[in-house]
């Protein structure tokens, strides 16, 4: 018997009890279809948020999910350096809060309150809840409120943050948990892209990433759709790079792609896409590709697999944006996603026009005025009725043109009956608060956040109209073995870890055949990519039991291992894993023994020899380079701010581990520049920035602008080194001060620190890491880093 034939004889069982229900609800913000639309019947029709059935002061931009008689919302709560983001979970039918989670901000570039701007997801299967907060925490929690796991993406996959706040909401995918967004880590995911991350929903782990766009213009929490083509399980979505896409969503390999808005425009695709018979349905609020128009509504024909022919396992065939498209109009969205109901479309426009487009032809059948302006906020339809959450009420059009500071404007919740020539208002109530979030009606209620309450509408009990959700589609039957895949497919280690692997046999289109097979017949193997710029491996080997150990080596490491397998067929049958090795305290880099063999060709400076920085460390590549650095000449070397990419002016590296705490980072300092303009240098500490910054000529703690902002006098040169010294203390009450000082190079170090700054909700944790910015073509170097424990 070969080594994967009795694991075999389970995965169909697997694959069974993987579809059986745990969990009875509305379970995700689009619902069971994926198209908010609901076949429950008896929702209440007339809505009065002076009289809502509850009502609770928990602001967000989420929409809810309903799972078991507990609703579960993301949402903020707190003032300044002491607000959080919190995932909370309330009885549906009272309001009373049964559990909260909350997170502070962390190193992000959110800006005033727009926090909460995704949604929770519950796993049918287990009932466990998914989370993914705006500073990039994604969280597994039990519906007890326990948690089960959590990721840092931006300091283990180098998720980036932008203004908007524009977070993914995770999707479910029978074992898996997706998420995207865009990220810059190391090796050949190093540039910005927008990316998907497929995570085992039991243990964290894993399981695939994949980069099926090109360069992004902007972030996007467009919503995939997940379905069945070509015999594959197959995910489209809008891309960061404004296209529409397609990728295997059990093996993360990129299928087709075909560009949508401009790139480079502004606002992206951010509504979710829809499916319509063999369809996609897309909008956007952007500029058309072919014109100077600003948005539209288009239908696209889903490519036929025998179209399709990728490259290879991380390319996709790339079509022109006219291929599949079979009509267009001018309904344009930003974020606010289309309702399918039969063959008739619904969206509300950027402008608050409620518009009726016929599915078949894109004809707009009618437009009805419902407010002013609208965001992300999607309708819900349910027995003949749209639920429509208005950005502000009519009667706020002064405060909504105020900015995206906390306003006094109010939104509106309409309730319209839709027909062939319009659609009948059955009721309309303002709510206190701005409403970014969808409305969804659940077991006789209907509920809406908005920045300032939560609401439910209706009536306690169970509704009698309240109808099951569809089973899902049954999968094919999977074929021949062709493919190994290893989870986790990317890990960190420090020496000496010991890190275990569950392979799986996979056939041609990404369907499991085995589960498991036994590790001792596997062959592993380093791999170097043939594309990779830095030619390297992790430092590591396989035991006789599979296991890979990390060495025991002073330097970092990075890299791939390669295993085989021989099919029964005798085939030889192979998949790949990735990671990284980071040492533990003390940690030290003087960049000495970097090699400067590279050649830079960029168009702001004469050739100039470099090397790549360190490849474990997370979010260097293209932000820094190990150059010749000495102020007063010399033959030194640092790691130098590159300014040729104004994507990347402003770049923060990460070099440890998400979990370490109560370290000293020290670092000597340097920028270019002269009495009018330098620019910014410092370190990370457990989710602190600590930096000097030129122009103002102070010394700042910061960990999000609007959060936590202290800064102090402090006179430095230009061209000239100082050193930097920080670390953080937290109490036993999670309170905590960071401290920082620093000095011209060659002086004594100062008895007291330059700055103290006081934190009532301390970060307990966090990566060391660099910070560099470099706005006005001012380099900053960066040299002898220290990392030791307190």
């Amino acid at each position: 018997m070969n080594a994967f034939s009795v694991a075999a004889l389970f995965s169909g069982v697997v694959a069974l009890s993987l579809q059986l229900s745990a969990a009875d609800g509305w379970l995700t913000w689009r619902g069971p279809l994926g198209t908010s639309v609901s076949t429950e019947k008896g929702l209440p029709q007339k809505l009065d948020a002076k009289a809502p059935l509850w009502s609770v002061d928990f602001p967000g931009q989420s929409t809810p999910v309903i799972a078991d008689g507990r609703l579960y919302i993301n949402g903020y709560q707190g003032d300044g350096q002491d607000l959080q983001e919190f995932l909370a979970c309330f009885d549906a039918e009272t309001g009373q809060e049964l559990w909260r989670h909350g997170e502070s901000d962390f190193l992000s570039d959110t800006i005033y309150l727009r926090y909460a701007t995704s949604s929770p997801t519950v796993d049918p299967e287990t009932g466990n809840i998914y989370a993914q907060h705006t500073q990039g925490l994604l969280m597994a929690f039990s519906p007890e409120g326990k948690l089960l796991w959590k990721h840092s993406m931006m300091e283990e996959f180098g998720r980036l943050t932008f203004p908007n706040s524009r977070t993914a909401t995770p999707v479910i995918d029978h074992e898996l948990v997706i998420v995207r967004g865009i990220t810059s880590s190391w090796g050949a995911h190093g540039a910005a892209g927008d990316r998907f991350y497929a995570f085992d929903k039991k243990t964290g782990e894993l399981v695939w990433s994949s980069a099926p766009g090109d360069r992004p213009q902007d972030n996007t929490f467009s919503q995939p759709w997940l379905d069945l083509w070509g015999g594959k399980r197959v995910l489209y979505s809008a891309g960061g790079d404004s296209s529409i896409l397609a990728i295997n969503a059990r093996t993360g390999e990129p299928l087709w792609r075909f560009p949508f808005a401009k790139a480079g425009a502004k606002g992206g695709i951010n509504a979710s896409l829809v499916r319509w018979k063999d369809n996609l349905v897309a909008l956007h609020e952007s500029e058309n590709l072919d014109s100077s128009e600003i948005g539209r509504m288009a239908l696209f024909r889903i490519p036929a697999p025998s179209e399709v022919q990728p490259t290879n396992a991380t390319t996709p065939h790339v079509f022109g944006p006219k291929v599949f498209e079979q009509w267009r109009n001018s309904v344009g969205s930003l974020a606010s996603s289309p309702v399918v109901v039969g063959d008739t479309l619904y969206e509300v426009t950027g402008t608050g026009d409620l518009a009726a487009v016929e599915a078949a032809t894109g004809k707009v059948l009618w437009k009805k005025k419902v407010g002013i302006e609208q965001r992300q906020s999607t309708p819900f339809y349910a027995d003949g009725l749209l639920y429509v959450g208005m950005y502000v009420t009519l009667k706020d059009a002064t405060a909504a043109a105020s900015s995206d500071a906390d306003s006094v404007a109010n939104g509106d919740l309409l309730v319209l009956r839709p027909g062939a020539d319009g659609a009948e208002e059955v009721s309309r109530t303002q709510v206190t608060g701005r409403v970014f979030g969808s409305p969804v009606g659940y077991n006789a209620k209907v509920y809406l956040q908005t920045d300032k309450k939560l609401y439910a509408f209706g009536q306690k009990g169970r509704n009698a109209g309240l109808t099951a959700n569809p089973a899902p589609a049954a999968w094919p039957k999977p074929g021949p073995a062709a493919q190994l895949q290893a989870i986790p497919y990317e890990v960190l280690l420090r020496p000496g870890q010991t890190q275990s692997f569950r392979v799986r046999v996979l056939d041609a289109n990404g369907f499991t055949v085995a589960e498991s097979v036994d590790p001792k017949s596997l062959k592993w193997e380093p791999f170097i990519p043939p594309t990779a710029l830095v030619k390297a491996t992790l430092k590591g080997s396989f035991n006789v039991a599979g296991q890979l150990v990390a060495e025991l080596a002073p330097a970092g490491s990075a890299g791939q291992f390669k295993a085989t397998l021989q099919g029964p067929d005798g085939k030889a049958i192979s998949g790949f894993i990735k990671g990284r090795v980071l040492p533990g305290l003390p940690l030290v880099q003087n960049f000495q023994t970097f090699a400067l063999t590279n050649i830079t060709t960029n168009t702001v400076e004469s050739p100039t020899p470099f090397a790549y920085p360190p490849l474990p460390w997370n979010s260097a590549r293209f932000r820094f380079e190990v150059r010749g650095k000495d102020a007063a000449g010399g033959t030194n070397q640092a790691l130098v701010k590159t300014i040729e990419n104004k994507l990347f002016q402003r770049g923060q590296v990460f070099f440890g581990f998400p979990d370490m705490k109560n370290y000293t980072v020290e670092a000597e300092v340097l920028s270019e520049g002269n009495k009018r303009k330098m620019s910014e240098v410092g370190v990370i500490n457990q989710r602190y920035a600590i930096i000097l910054k030129g122009n103002s000529q102070q010394l700042e703690v910061n960990s999000n602008q609007e959060r936590i902002k202290v800064a102090v006098p402090f006179k430095w040169a230009p061209e000239t080194w100082y050193h930097l010294k920080t670390r953080v203390d937290v109490a036993a009450d999670g309170s905590g001060v960071v401290r920082g000082k620093a000095w011209k190079k060659g002086d004594p170090e100062p008895e007291t620190w330059t700055i103290e700054v006081p934190h009532k909700k301390a970060h307990a944790n966090g990566s060391p890491g660099l910070y560099g910015f470099s706005p006005q073509e001012m380099r900053v170097a960066v040299d002898n880093i220290r990392v030791t424990a307190n």
